[in-house]
C-alpha cells in the first residue's frame, strides 16, 4: 500500500487535487521536513488542551467552510500520532467527499456506508490496515443518499463505542459545519472537537456561526489548527500550521494562546 506520495499540494482540503489524488502524508513520506515538526508539535499541543477534558480517544476534525485543509491535516495527523506508538484509526465520515480511500491507497470500496447501512455487515470487514503497524483506517463506502441519517443512527453510536474500546485514539474526518450537519450529529459523541481555519478563506463570519453552532451544542472544543495558506501563495512552497487552546465563543474570531510560525519547505 504505497501512500508515501508527494502529491503538489498540502492544505488544500477538499480541492481537486486532493480529491483525486488524496492528500499529501508529509508525515510519512518526510518526517525530518520542518512541516512534519509541526504537525508533532501540533500533536502535543492537542493532547495539553485534551488533560482539561480527560482522556480523549475520539476526536473529531472539521472546519466552518470547504477547502480549509482538514483532510490533509486529519490525515496526517493520524500518522504522527501512529508514529509515537499509539494505536490509531482515522474514520473518513465525510460520506460526501472522501479522501481516505485515495490518500491510503485503498482499493476495497467497502466502508462505513456499508456498515451502517448493512445490519449484517462484520466491523472487522471494513477496517483497513496501512503500511504503518499502529494506524489503521475505515473508508466512507459508497456515496449514500442520507449521510446525515447515517450518522444519526444507533448503529453509528454502537459503533463508536466499540472503537473507542479497542484503539488509543479515532480520528473522525467530517464535513464543514456551514455545508451539511454531518459533523453536528457526531459531534455530541467525541471526546474532543479540533476546528480547521484557514489564514486565506476562513470569513469572519463563518467563524462566528461556527462558534454558535459549538456553543449551542456545548462541543468538546479542545482547539482550532491554524492553516496559513497565504503562505503558501507568498514563499512558494511554503506551508504554515498553527495550533490555539480553547475556542473564544463570544468573539467573531478564535483566541490563540498558541501560534506556530509558518515555516517553509525548502526544495
Amino acid at each position: 500500500m504505497a501512500f508515501f506520495k508527494k502529491n503538489k499540494a498540502l492544505g488544500d482540503g477538499l480541492s481537486a487535487e486532493t480529491m483525486t489524488k488524496g492528500a499529501r502524508l508529509i508525515a510519512a513520506a518526510e518526517p525530518k521536513n520542518p512541516v512534519s515538526e509541526q504537525f508533532r508539535t501540533l500533536r502535543t499541543n492537542i493532547d495539553f488542551a485534551s488533560v482539561a477534558k480527560g482522556n480523549v480517544k475520539t476526536l473529531l476534525v472539521s472546519s466552518a467552510l470547504p477547502s480549509e485543509g482538514k483532510s490533509t491535516i486529519t490525515a496526517n495527523l493520524a500518522v504522527v500520532y501512529a508514529q509515537q506508538g499509539k494505536r490509531v484509526l482515522l474514520v473518513d465520515a465525510d460520506l460526501r467527499r472522501p479522501t481516505v480511500a485515495i490518500t491510503f491507497d485503498v482499493t476495497d470500496n467497502h466502508g462505513l456506508t456499508n456498515y451502517l447501512a448493512d445490519v449484517h455487515s462484520e466491523l472487522g470487514s471494513i477496517i483497513h490496515h496501512t503500511r504503518m503497524d499502529t494506524l489503521d483506517v475505515i473508508t466512507s463506502g459508497p456515496v449514500p443518499p442520507n449521510p446525515a441519517e447515517l450518522l444519526a443512527s444507533a448503529r453509528m453510536t454502537t459503533l463508536i463505542t466499540q472503537l473507542r474500546n479497542h484503539y488509543d485514539l479515532v480520528i473522525f474526518d467530517v464535513p464543514p459545519f456551514l455545508m451539511v450537519t454531518d459533523a453536528q450529529v457526531l459531534m455530541s459523541r467525541m471526546d474532543g472537537v479540533a476546528i480547521v481555519v484557514s489564514g486565506g478563506k476562513t470569513t469572519k463570519g463563518a467563524l462566528q456561526r461556527t462558534s454558535e453552532i459549538l456553543k449551542i451544542a456545548e462541543a468538546p472544543v479542545v482547539g482550532f489548527i491554524y492553516n496559513d495558506q497565504n503562505q503558501k501563495k507568498k514563499a512558494g512552497s511554503g506551508y504554515g500550521y498553527g495550533y490555539g487552546y480553547g475556542y473564544g465563543y463570544g468573539d467573531a474570531k478564535p483566541k490563540a494562546d498558541l501560534f506556530l510560525p509558518s515555516l517553509r519547505e525548502e526544495r
